[in-house]
């Protein structure tokens, strides 16, 4: 029973097939390299295992419905969306299978039978092409940024192209087809690269189209090499096309299954890598006494271009003399509500009224949610204007340079009035031209800041921008007073965009500026753009998901961790959205927040969970079930008797019911989260304070709050990194003394347990106890303690 649920296992095991056949494959390319298994047997039974494995997990994700455990009947819009998903996983499956197939009939076949084996890599890359386009939730960048990409990597893309050109021997056929192989190698080496190293938002999608591009990789290589009497030589294909298949599979899963946004790995390794691989080709080349024929120079010619040409034309650029700024009235800022993705900030009342900032224009902010609208980011008509700069810089046969935009914090402290205001501003405006240079241009912008325009090249650029920090957060003396600010900087480069395009790509890095703690300087990278795609598209879908049926509950134990019996669970929402996957919480609720759709979302969760909670309470076994509410919906008048008639509905005991609050936000309205929960605690339902942390104002807060239960994290348990005991100690003394039981969850490790439970901690909840699944899931989990009850 242990093997069929992962429930108890310390650390996940779900990769756990993957590392037994890596392992088995690896043994067998040893075998095969000292000659005790011949090379067409290690690669077909490589090639077997792993794309049997890949092909397992890709039959179970074609065969599984993702909304199998909503109950609300299914739209068109979701059948679609399912059927996309098991289309994505049958093309894939298919993919593997195919190369499995042909991995182990290409080392066979004769030389005058390669044109069979063209046509099973073709097959493969269209099945493998059919299901990358159909993943949910792919990035979808403009066409812009998808030119800049390919450039980025077209240089090192020929370099690999170049090493296999050095290293695939000649009698792997005739010199056209060696050419065309080796770039063929090349293109799917380095997007392989930059699919595990690249911008992406999805981790899961871009593993699954890193390892499809390494499984063609070893489709094409094995196609390419010499058939078997040249020896080992198919050896090398075996890892690319092993690992390809297994990451083709895991990947999938995960994109289907959903996961949170991640950040881009570092740049780094798609140019030294390349690099790398070139520098060793070119020393066993010549290390084997063979000199470079006119292919290797052609293409070493072509390698060249695109590393350099970029810097070059930079260099070449000639100065612009720097434009004269001229007085211009205030437009006013539109704005969007909070957390809709609008740039625009207030302008200072100085600016609005048609004051002016040391004889710059003020400018207005830009919308980067309406594109459609370039006029919208203009501003006062007259040269010297921001947009006109950007124009001028982006006009140049070759444009460069970059834009910088400047915002000043904490000029609205008391007693700054509108003048003191506007003094303050047009002694930075001062400042900012002491520093910039002759061909810099400093124009207005919004009218609490300003920017500047340069066409110097991204690191300059950055440099420029550092100094104009310092310039800028030195202390202010203004009429008797000393007054201190905070910048904030965004740097966007100039590089083919238009100036509306360029404005609101600096406008995004000055919000990350904001969001860092200020005072410094950051970079727009397209993960920023990505991030706002990805924000637009959940406000897009999220309206009308619960009355399409794509919200869905998972369940996670709770354990007592002196028996380790289940003695609850924690109801967690899920939204099983066909266009973008599954969307996790962490993601979800700050969007449903921002479209005031938290109410109908949580409210949702309760009737939903208190429902499975009747279901499971009619049988002899007794379990609660907790369930996350914000204080901004526990502090609506009716919550109290809202929940009161969704226990009445399904005849749920009160008792039954967790109502868990955030500690971090209760202090906002802490006299109304009080009244609240005691209003729960009178109708027999329990309360839990959950996210606990153990700082002066939180045990002070604890006194208060009527609660039944205390959730802490697993920092809490660790020991200090002073030697002193672990806080936990302290916590769970308070809660002895209050009578509140200690549940401690997120525990990951059999360490994290043990040291909950030798800190009195009576309940544990986390990966290293119980993972969330399903309502089945966690009936069938029960079955195994037949005698929980509580």
């Amino acid at each position: 029973m242990l093997l069929a649920y992962p429930f108890r296992l310390p650390v996940p095991r779900r990769v756990a097939p993957e590392a037994a056949v890596s392992t088995a494959v690896a043994l067998l390319v040893l075998a095969g390299v000292d000659g005790l298994v011949p090379a067409p047997v290690v690669v077909a039974l490589a090639g077997g295992a792993g794309a049997t494995l890949a092909g397992v997990r890709l039959s179970r994700l074609a065969a599984a419905d993702p909304a199998q455990s909503t109950s609300a009947p299914s739209t068109g819009r979701s059948a679609r969306g399912r059927a996309d998903r098991r289309s994505v996983a049958v093309l894939l499956d298919a993919a593997v299978v195919a190369a499995g197939v042909s991995a182990a009939l290409l080392p066979l076949l004769a030389a005058g039978h390669r044109a069979a084996a063209l046509a099973g890599s073709l097959l493969v890359a269209a099945l493998a092409l059919g299901g990358l386009l159909r993943l949910p939730g792919r990035p979808r960048p403009s066409i812009r940024v998808r030119l800049g990409r390919l450039s980025a990597a077209g240089g090192p893309a020929v370099g690999l192209s170049l090493a296999g050109w050095l290293l695939l021997p000649r009698a792997a056929g005739p010199a056209p087809a060696r050419l065309l192989a080796v770039v063929a190698l090349g293109g799917l080496g380095m997007g392989a690269l930059c699919a595990f190293t690249g911008t992406h938002r999805r981790a899961g999608v871009a593993t699954c189209r890193g390892g499809a591009l390494l499984l063609l990789f070893g489709i094409v290589l094995l196609t390419t090499l010499p058939p078997t009497s040249a020896g080992r030589a198919a050896l090398l294909a075996v890892p690319p096309l092993v690992v390809g298949m297994l990451l083709t599979a895991l990947g999938a899963a995960a994109a289907l299954a959903g996961e949170p946004a991640v950040r881009a790995a570092p740049a780094w390794p798609r140019v030294v890598l390349p690099a790398a691989v070139l520098l060793l080709a070119a020393g066993l080349h010549l290390g084997a006494g063979r000199a470079f024929d006119r292919t290797t120079v052609l293409l070493a010619l072509a390698a060249v271009p695109p590393l350099v040409l970029r810097e070059m034309v930079r260099a070449g650029t000639p100065e612009r003399p720097a434009a004269h700024s001229r007085r211009g009235t205030g437009r006013p800022v539109r704005h969007r509500r909070a957390g809709s993705l609008a740039v625009g900030r207030p302008q200072w009342l100085g600016t609005a009224a048609g004051g002016s900032l040391a004889g710059l224009p003020a400018w207005p902010a830009v919308d980067a949610g309406d594109r459609s609208d370039p006029a919208g980011a203009g501003g006062p008509d007259e040269p010297a204007t921001l947009l006109d700069a950007l124009a001028a810089i982006g006009d140049v046969p070759a444009p460069a340079g970059a834009l910088l935009l400047v915002d000043l914090h904490g000029t609205g402290a008391e007693g700054v009035g509108p003048t003191l205001r506007d003094d303050l501003l047009a002694e930075a405006v001062r400042r900012a031209h002491a520093v910039v240079g002759p061909a810099d241009t400093v124009a207005g912008w919004a009218g609490a800041g300003f920017a500047v325009v340069t066409p110097a090249g991204p690191l300059l650029a950055y440099a420029l921008g550092n100094r104009l920090l310092a310039a800028l957060t030195t202390p202010y003396e203004l009429a008797g007073s000393v007054l201190r600010v905070q910048a904030s900087i965004g740097l966007a480069e100039v590089g083919g965009t238009g100036p509306v395009d360029v404005l609101r790509q600096a406008e995004l890095a000055r919000r990350r500026a904001v969001q860092l703690g200020r005072d410094r300087v950051e970079w727009y990278d397209a993960f920023l753009e990505e991030q706002l795609v990805r924000r637009l598209d959940l406000e897009r879908e999220l309206p009308g998901a619960v009355a399409r049926g794509e919200l869905d509950l998972v369940y996670q134990p709770v354990l007592g961790l002196a028996d380790r019996q289940p003695v609850g669970t924690e109801a967690l929402l899920r939204w099983r959205s066909p266009v973008l996957g599954t969307v996790l919480p962490a993601e979800l609720l700050p969007v449903a927040e921002d479209l005031d759709l938290l109410g109908e979302l949580e409210w949702w969760v309760v009737d939903r969970a208190c429902r499975q909670l009747a279901e499971w309470s009619a049988g002899a076994r007794q379990l609660w079930m907790a369930v996350n509410v914000t204080t901004r919906e526990l502090t609506t008048p009716d919550f109290v008797q809202r929940t009161a008639a969704v226990l009445a509905a399904y005849g749920v005991p009160a008792e039954l019911l967790v109502v868990e609050v955030a500690e971090p936000r209760v202090a906002a309205d802490l006299s109304t989260v009080v009244a609240r929960l005691a209003g729960l605690r009178s109708l027999g339902v329990r309360t839990a304070l959950d996210d606990f942390r153990a700082e002066h104002a939180s045990l002070a807060q604890l006194r208060r709050l009527p609660i039944d239960l205390l959730k802490v994290g697993p920092e809490l348990v660790a020991a200090t990194s002073d030697g002193q005991p672990p806080l936990i100690d302290v916590v769970v003394s308070v809660g002895e003394r209050l009578g509140v039981e200690i549940v401690a969850e997120e525990l990951e490790t059999p360490a994290q347990v043990d040291g909950a439970h030798r800190a009195r901690c009576r309940y544990g909840q986390g990966f290293g106890l119980a993972r969330p699944a399903t309502a089945e899931r966690v009936e069938a989990y029960f079955e195994e303690f037949p005698s929980a009850s509580r």
